[in-house]
């Protein structure tokens, strides 16, 4: 990286990030995390913790061997134990094996802390944090000190805390990051205590603030125009309890809003494809509500707003979405207007004009549905197949004639069997398929029928189905939303079926997911 940073970014996605309840990494995960990390130009890269657990040893001795051309790898700890010298430490002799040139190491900033978990004295620990500083530095590493609940322990005892901090800037300590360790620090206090920090001490200052009231990424912000220029965190919040200040929030608002320059301007545009890996490789369900990077950060659903947003985008988006990677959606729904409408075809492929005498009779038809339970917003599937038959006069590529699902019991168990009658063309196929439940068996059924005439569904699968039901005081007689969301190996579609009988708003949803595949193009 050429230019110097206003701002650096400390990422601990694989450490602080992976204590997230539902996370775990390999040893290769984070190798690839730490790879895209670098990349993508963040500064620092924190490992893991080489004395907790093996899989941490590991990454750091296969990231010794790897190079990184914009981030410098970090491992973590803690300051040594009361009455043993830094030297004669364990736990600090593992941190110099891993062989970072960055190793950060937590101390106690909180007298409660110091008194009541360490059992020790106010001295024996401020010389532990000096005495690891020193031990550090002396053997070459760039020493990132956090201090673990500073804001708890600077309102408890200011001065004791300002004398944990300078203990450790006394020992040469390159960043003192203030850590909101239990995350219930308010923005304000969050300022007036790093400005204070800011105002005695010269060593670069940093911010590690976790989102326990939701304000991880405010507070962040806050600390910054206080004066500090570090700021901690994690990709897409992962963290402890309600998570970490989250990098892709905080990085934009960095680099966007208060114009200080952190990560590459390149790399902005990368922001939401590593989100969406990291979530990947986390084997997380992408949060489509994210700040920025989310699928919902620029969808607009109000007809008013969309209409505005047709004519003058900014009227409604704080940024153009394409500067992080992301993209701007209209949703169509009943509260849609003819500027839904327009807008959503365009970006599903048809070419129309505004004042295209369809566009009223889709809208009144899209309303009505609605109005008996379909959902079109994560179906585009079936709404691009609405628009079209009332586009076009062509008929559909197929009609399935007939179907029956049945369930029999015998020695193996419970079995059901689906009977599919399709006709394209004039010509007929009747088939009969077995699954592991109705809707599985319906829909090999369906696939075995329509595979004879068009081979190109064979690659099809169906990747996720989701059943709501919709008035549920009808006790069994209730009307189901069935949505399934269907994949080529290329690209992914949404479909919808509504009924009160399930096996009738699947198989609706079934045909709609093939007939898209066959006539998207």
């Amino acid at each position: 990286m050429t230019m110097k940073p206003d701002v650096e970014i400390y990422d601990t996605t694989l450490r602080d990030g992976s204590q997230g309840e539902g996370i775990n990494f390999s040893v290769t995960d984070k190798l690839r995390i730490a790879e895209k990390l670098d990349a993508f130009g963040v500064h620092y890269i924190e490992g893991g913790w080489p004395g907790s657990n093996p899989k941490d040893i590991e990454f750091f001795s296969q990231a010794r061997r790897k190079k990184f051309k914009n981030a410098k790898i970090a491992a973590f700890g803690s300051t040594r134990r009361k009455g043993v010298s830094a030297d004669k430490d364990e736990q600090v002799r593992l941190l110099l094996e891993a062989e970072t040139p960055v190793v950060t190491i937590f101390g106690k900033t909180w007298l409660l802390h110091v008194k009541e978990v360490l059992r020790t004295t106010p001295d024996e620990n401020l010389a532990m944090i000096a005495d690891t500083v020193r031990c550090l530095k002396s053997h070459g590493r760039i020493v990132v000190y956090d201090g673990e609940h500073s804001f708890d322990g600077y309102k408890d005892d200011p001065e004791y805390a300002l004398a944990t901090w300078r203990a450790a800037e006394e020992a040469g300590a390159d960043v003192i990051a203030l850590c909101d360790t239990n995350g219930g620090t308010l923005s304000s206090e969050i300022a007036r205590i790093t400005q204070t920090v800011r105002n005695q001490m010269t060593v670069r200052l940093g911010i590690h603030t976790h989102d326990d009231i939701g304000l991880g990424v405010g507070n962040a912000l806050a600390a910054l125009d206080a004066g500090a220029s570090h700021v901690q965190g994690t990709i897409n919040g992962y963290g402890e309890r309600t998570g970490n200040c989250n990098l892709t929030s905080a990085i934009p608002c960095i680099a966007l809003k208060m114009k200080r320059h952190c990560v590459p301007e390149s790399s902005l545009r990368k922001l939401q494809d590593l989100s969406q890996f990291v979530d990947e490789i986390a084997n997380q369900r992408h949060n489509t509500r994210l700040p920025w990077v989310g699928a919902t950060a620029f969808a607009h659903k109000g007809g008013m707003h969309v209409n505005a947003v047709q004519k003058i985008a900014h009227s409604f988006e704080h940024i153009n979405p394409e500067v992080v990677g992301n993209s701007r959606r209209v949703l169509v729904s009943d509260l849609a207007g003819r500027s839904n409408i327009f807008m959503k075809a365009q970006e599903l492929g048809f070419k129309l004009e505004g004042d295209t005498p369809e566009l009223k009779s889709i809208l009144a038809r899209i309303k009505e549905l609605e109005h008996e339970g379909y959902e079109f917003e994560a179906a585009e599937g079936s709404l691009a197949l609405l628009i079209r038959k009332a586009m076009s006069q062509k008929p559909a590529p197929f009609t399935v004639d007939g179907y029956h699902v049945s369930m029999r019991r015998d020695t193996a168990g419970s079995v059901c069997e689906a009977t599919v009658k399709v006709r394209v063309e004039g010509a007929l196929a009747h088939t009969v398929a077995e699954g592991d439940g109705p809707v599985n068996a319906l829909d090999a059924a369906l696939r075995a029928a329509l595979s004879r005439f068009f081979p190109e569904l064979k690659k099809v699968r169906l990747i996720d189905y989701k059943v709501r039901i919709l008035d549920s005081g009808t006790g069994t007689a209730a009307k189901t939303r069935v949505l399934i969301e269907s994949s080529d190996g290329k690209a992914n579609w949404g479909t919808v079926g509504v009924s009160s009988n399930i096996i009738e708003a699947s198989l609706q949803a079934l045909v709609d997911g093939m007939e898209y595949r066959l006539t998207r193009s």
